[in-house]
């Protein structure tokens, strides 16, 4: 989702490398898109999780279904993934040459 979005602000990111954006702006912009989607993703998960509980207690052996330290390790581990993720369209955008998409209309 982020890549296709990247790819269809491409005249947006370059119309901001041209007036002056660093590459680490444009990441910065991009991941921090990535990381917001990340966050309220996990947001919602969480709820739904504490949420459903009840019906998943009976189904788990010796485990709590609303442990801490499961909630938060899956959290960090789908936060730190779209990172990953986000960064790699970041770096293209970082790559694109403002003169080929202010052209491009």
């Amino acid at each position: 989702m982020i890549a296709y979005n990247v790819a269809q602000r491409m005249h947006e990111l370059g119309v901001r490398v041209a007036l002056g954006a660093q590459a680490s702006d444009v990441v910065r912009l991009v991941v921090g898109q990535g990381i917001r989607f990340a966050v309220a993703g996990v947001t919602v998960g969480t709820v739904l999780a504490l949420l459903a509980a009840r019906w998943v207690q009976p189904l788990l052996f010796e485990q709590s279904a609303r442990d801490v330290r499961v909630f938060a390790l899956v959290g960090g581990v789908l936060v730190a993934v779209a990172v990953v993720a986000s960064s790699l369209p970041a770096r293209r955008a970082t790559r694109v040459d403002p003169n080929t998409v202010l052209r491009a209309d």
